[in-house]
């Protein structure tokens, strides 16, 4: 079996989305589809390794402010189809900081990702089914929230179970104290502003998806209703298999 958690070096949150059954009794592919947190710093040795996976595509959902202040994906070294998508600034106002530790409030942002944030999803869905586009990244800042959202909608439109995708999601809680450290080590002078910020960047627990989840079944009936509120229907037999593998 593969490793799902690439160990980097310059990325703390780095995972494979491989592995997952379906309710077909399929599963998604290794090493077709990665998530992660941001790959501005990624050493000499994290772009062999990347390279060594023949990663094709990267998709950015950070908004262009973060992307200019904290660097890009070094295209130049590893040449791939980068795209730049912002979602949304998810970055919390200071008096909804202990919002951030309640459930049900990250689970209705990451519902209003999904209202708000349509057209960049929607073309994230889009390049990921497209020809030559395998092996993917997604990636944010902390890879837990906006690419959170990302990678649960295309969990569920490959057919992968709620509680599959609600177990994908609270991996991410294992890589926020690393990146709480690594951003402590990227900006030293910040380290108190970062501290009054831990409770978003460290919360990290199942009912957030759970909750958020439940929103979208609701709201939308399945997957397939999500797809075509988003107009991704036409897409997702392609989607479907370049990423899905029989047993």
């Amino acid at each position: 079996m593969a490793t799902r958690t690439l160990e980097l070096e310059g990325s703390v949150n780095f995972r494979d989305l491989g592995g997952y059954p379906t309710r077909d009794g399929r599963t998604v592919a290794w090493r077709r589809l990665f998530r992660a947190d941001g790959l501005h710093k990624l050493t000499p040795a994290d772009r062999a390794h990347l390279a060594g996976l023949g990663l094709a595509t990267v998709v950015d959902l950070r908004t262009r402010d973060e992307a200019e202040q904290r660097g890009r994906f070094p295209v130049d070294d590893l040449p791939v189809h980068y795209v730049e998508l912002p979602l949304t600034d998810v970055l919390p106002a200071p008096e909804e900081l202990p919002e951030w530790r309640q459930s049900s409030y990250v689970a209705g942002r990451y519902a209003a990702m999904v209202v708000e944030g349509a057209p960049a999803l929607t073309a994230a869905v889009g390049v990921l089914a497209g020809d030559g586009a395998l092996p993917a990244v997604v990636h944010c800042s902390a890879g837990k929230d906006r690419t959170g959202v990302l990678s649960a909608l295309v969990l569920a439109f490959l057919g992968v179970p709620d509680e599959e995708i609600v177990a994908d999601y609270a991996l991410s809680a294992a890589a926020m104290d690393r990146l709480l450290a690594s951003l402590k080590t990227e900006y030293p002078d910040a380290e108190e502003e970062l501290d009054r910020y831990a409770p978003a960047i460290l919360h990290v627990v199942p009912e957030s998806m759970e909750e958020f989840l439940a929103w979208l079944w609701v709201r939308y009936g399945s997957a397939d209703g999500v797809a075509e509120a988003l107009g991704v229907a036409p897409v997702l037999p392609a989607l479907r298999a370049r990423l899905l593998v029989e047993g």
